[in-house]
C-alpha cells in the first residue's frame, strides 16, 4: 500500500505538471472505486485551473476555485502524468486531461482507491476532518504523543498507526521507527515513558524524511509517477527481514502479527 512517503513523492512528481494547468476533459472509464466517482465530476472540473496540489495524510488534494478533488491511492493505486493520446491500460480508470496536452492518469488495479469532490474547505470533509497532525509538522512532538498515550492499553505500534493520533504513519514506517527508538512494538502505549516518546518522535520524523528523500519503498504494487520504483527498501532495518540478522546486534529479526498487520522487530534491541 502506498504510504505517506510514496504519496508525498507522487505529489512532488505531479505538481509541476498539474499546478496552474486548466482541465480540458475528464475521462472516466471505471466509476466504481472504493466509493463511486461523482457522475458530475467532468462538469465540475472542466474549465477549472488547478491552483494547488497538496497532501493531507495519504490523501492528495487538487484544488480549484470551484472545489477540490480528493484522491486516495488505496492498496495499489498510482497517479502518473502521461501524454493525453497515450493508450490506457486495463486498470487506468480516470484521465484528467490538462491544457498542456498531458493527462493525470489514475491507475488502480484493486479499485480500493478514491476520487471524490468537495466544495468549500476540504479539511472539513468526513475523510479528513478527524485526522491527527502531520508527523513532519512541529506540532507533532513528544509531549503531544505522551499526552495522547496516557491510559491507552493498545500497543504502541497500533497507537502511532492510528490516523486520529498522527497522520500517515503506516505499517512499514511504524516498524522502522520503533526499531530506531528501541521500543518493543507490543508495549502498551500508556506504558511508554516520555523519554522514549522523545526518541520515537525523532525516529518517525527521521524515517519518513529519509523515505521521502529516497522516493518511498519498493512495494509489490507501487511505482513512482514516472514508472520507476522507490529505493527506500534498500534502507530498511527490520521490515520484511524476518530471520535476517539485526543490523545492530546480529539477533534474528522476528515477525509477529498485530491487528492483522505484519510487525518486524529485534527482540534484543527492542526489549524496552
Amino acid at each position: 500500500m502506498p504510504e505517506l512517503p510514496e504519496v508525498e513523492t507522487t505529489r512532488r512528481g505531479i505538481e509541476p505538471h498539474v499546478k496552474g494547468k486548466r482541465v480540458t476533459d475528464v475521462i472516466v472509464r471505471q466509476r466504481q472505486l472504493r466509493w463511486p466517482i461523482p457522475k458530475n465530476l467532468k462538469r465540475l472540473l472542466v474549465g477549472q485551473v488547478v491552483s494547488s496540489v497538496e497532501r493531507r495524510a495519504k490523501y492528495l488534494l487538487l484544488t480549484t476555485k470551484a472545489g477540490t478533488a480528493i484522491v486516495h491511492l488505496g492498496m495499489s493505486g498510482s497517479l502518473r502524468v502521461v501524454n493525453k493520446k497515450s493508450m490506457p491500460e486495463l486498470h487506468d480508470h480516470v484521465d484528467i486531461v490538462l491544457s498542456s496536452a498531458k493527462a493525470l492518469r489514475l491507475r488502480d488495479p484493486r479499485r480500493f482507491g478514491a476520487l471524490l469532490w468537495v466544495k468549500g474547505d476540504p479539511m472539513q470533509h468526513a475523510l479528513l476532518k478527524g485526522i491527527g497532525p502531520e508527523p513532519l509538522d512541529d506540532v507533532f512532538d513528544a509531549e503531544y504523543l505522551y499526552r495522547k498515550s496516557r491510559g491507552r492499553r493498545v500497543s504502541v505500534k497500533q497507537f502511532i498507526m492510528n490516523s486520529h493520533i498522527v497522520a500517515g504513519v503506516g505499517n512499514i514506517y511504524a516498524s522502522e521507527a520503533l526499531f530506531l527508538a528501541g521500543i518493543n512494538p507490543v508495549r502498551q502505549a500508556g506504558r511508554v515513558s516520555r523519554a522514549r516518546y522523545v526518541k520515537l518522535v525523532g525516529a518517525i520524523k527521521h524515517v519518513l524524511t529519509k523515505a521521502i528523500k529516497f522516493g518511498g519503498t519498493t512495494l509489490r504494487d507501487f511505482t513512482h509517477e514516472d514508472g520507476k520504483p522507490g529505493y527506500f527498501a534498500n534502507e530498511l532495518n527490520v521490515y520484511g527481514r524476518q530471520a535476517e540478522p539485526c543490523p545492530q546486534c546480529g539477533t534474528a529479526i522476528k515477525l509477529r502479527v498485530q491487528g492483522q498487520r505484519a510487525t518486524y522487530y529485534c527482540a534484543l534491541c527492542q526489549a524496552g
